[in-house]
C-alpha cells in the first residue's frame, strides 16, 4: 500500500468512526436534523422493535421520544473493514431502556454489536444498513426494594440474547422481531456472509 493509499485508508476509517459516534450522540440527544445526515437516502434500520427505512425510523423514534420512551446507547471498540468505497463496521455497544413493567420501573441493558453496511457516495460516507447483533441482556428493578415477577412463558418466546429487552418492549406495545442475529447461530452467520458479499461489490 502506497503512502497516499494508507493515508486515505486511515482518513476513511476515522470518518466512519466519527459517523458511528455521531449516530449515538445525535440520536440519544434528539438532534434529529443532524441524525439524518449519517444515513444515505436508502438507508435501512433493523431493530427488535422496528425494521424499515431511515426516514421512517427517525419519525417513529421521535414519536416515542415525545411520549417518554427512554432508550440510550453506549459504544465500545470499533473494527472497520474497507473495500474501496464500501465498508463493514462492527462496534461493541450496549442498549439501555427504562420502562414500567408490571407496575415496576425497570432498566434493561443489552450488550451486543452494531454491524453496519456503509458506502461512500459522491465523496460522503453514509449508512446503508444497520443490523444490531444481540449477545446478552438483563432486567433489573430501578428500586432495589421492588419485587418483579416476569411471565416465564412470555419471556421464553424471545431469543436468549435479547429476551428481556423484547419482554419490556412488548409490554409497552411494540411488535418484536424474533429472529435477530445473536452471538452464535445461523442468523449471525448469514449476516457475516452478507457483509462479505457487500465488501465484494455485490448488492444488498
Amino acid at each position: 500500500m502506497t503512502l497516499d493509499a494508507e493515508l486515505n485508508h486511515e482518513r476513511d476509517v476515522q470518518t466512519i468512526r466519527q459517523l458511528l459516534e455521531n449516530w449515538v450522540v445525535w440520536r440519544d440527544a434528539g438532534d434529529w436534523k443532524r441524525f439524518r445526515t449519517v444515513w444515505h437516502d436508502d438507508g435501512v434500520m433493523m431493530a427488535t422493535w422496528f425494521q424499515g427505512v431511515a426516514d421512517e425510523f427517525i419519525r417513529v423514534t421521535r414519536e416515542g421520544w415525545d411520549k417518554g420512551v427512554s432508550i440510550l446507547h453506549f459504544l465500545g471498540g470499533t473494527s472497520v473493514d474497507l473495500a474501496g468505497d464500501r465498508a463493514i463496521a462492527q462496534t461493541k455497544m450496549t442498549i439501555s431502556q427504562r420502562a414500567l413493567v408490571h407496575d415496576v420501573w425497570v432498566d434493561v441493558v443489552c450488550t451486543g454489536r452494531f454491524y453496519d453496511f456503509l458506502e461512500k457516495r459522491d465523496g460522503r460516507w453514509g449508512m446503508v444498513l444497520r443490523q444490531p447483533i444481540y449477545e446478552k441482556d438483563r432486567m433489573d428493578p430501578v428500586s432495589p426494594s421492588a419485587r418483579l415477577e416476569l411471565d416465564a412463558a412470555t419471556l421464553a418466546q424471545y431469543p436468549e440474547g435479547y429476551r428481556h429487552l423484547a419482554y419490556l418492549q412488548s409490554q409497552i406495545g411494540y411488535q418484536i422481531k424474533k429472529d435477530m442475529p445473536a452471538l452464535k447461530g445461523p442468523e449471525v452467520e448469514a449476516l457475516y456472509a452478507r457483509g462479505a458479499r457487500w465488501l465484494a461489490g455485490q448488492p444488498l
